[in-house]
């Protein structure tokens, strides 16, 4: 089990203050790392931040910041620096998604949602990465999607620009580990299927059809429970996936199966 330990470490969590990010922020704090929680919403992230303290007596900071603004991003990696002095995990979860096709999706629409989702773990690999590179070690984990390589015709859940964003995820990925291993940096990608969080429950979760559809094509038959993603984060953060890097893990109950 000390393969998988993050004693000593200092974790970084974007979109930190809810749903899968703040599960990935309390399974690190557990595994032993002290965290820099990210997000817009401040109040959330206090929440988070005050129940990794008391639970696991592990650090957590809270820094206010929209991933999609450079000096957000850099006055964000300035404070983890000057708080803990070095970065060894970076977990790039923020991402929204936005209902629309190209035939009607608004451009300002498709221009946040790749501000967010792809520019926004550009810019946190940005000012993350030359202080990895300084210790000569760095775990950095992209959150994809099952829809990088699934999509759904029907119009209520059409959603083109998240399919694309998700896709270039993989993409910046497997780029940023082919030229980062010798820096012993690796950089791998989670593939979530259906979580229940803030972006799906008022939305996939609450349509009947969608979720009588996913259960029946999906070969385990549910959507998945809250934490079942934090193993797959864990291998990647930890010692385990020492000899891992470029590849895309899907957690999702094998629907990228059928």
């Amino acid at each position: 089990m000390n393969l998988f330990s993050l004693e000593g470490k200092v974790a970084v969590i974007t979109g930190a203050s809810s749903g899968l990010g703040a599960d990935a922020a309390r399974a690190f704090a557990e595994a032993g790392a002290n965290v820099a929680l990210l997000a817009r919403r401040e109040e959330k992230l206090f929440e988070v931040a005050k129940e990794i303290n008391e639970k696991y007596n592990k650090i957590a900071l809270t820094v206010k910041c929209d991933i999609s603004n450079e000096d957000d991003v850099k006055n964000a990696f300035d404070t983890i620096i000057k708080e803990f002095g070095k970065v060894d995990i970076l977990l790039n979860n923020a991402g929204i998604a936005l209902r629309g096709g190209v035939d009607d999706m608004s451009t300002e629409d498709w221009n946040k949602m790749m501000e967010v989702n792809v520019n926004g773990i550009y810019l946190a690999c940005k000012y993350a990465v030359p202080h990895m590179k300084k210790q000569n070690y760095g775990k950095i984990i992209n959150t994809a999607s099952v829809n990088a390589l699934i999509a759904d015709k029907n119009p209520p859940f059409i959603r083109h620009a998240y399919n694309a964003s998700k896709s270039a995820v993989i993409g910046l990925t497997r780029g940023i580990a082919a030229s980062h291993s010798q820096f012993g940096i690796t950089c791998n990608a989670v593939g979530p299927g259906l979580f229940e969080s803030e972006m799906t429950e008022g939305t996939l979760f609450k349509s009947d059809e969608f979720l009588t559809k996913y259960n029946f094509v999906n070969p385990v038959g549910r959507p998945a429970k809250r934490g079942e993603l934090n193993g797959a984060l864990l291998f990647f953060a930890s010692d385990a996936s020492s000899y891992v890097t470029g590849q895309v893990l899907y957690v999702d109950g094998g629907i990228t199966l059928v």
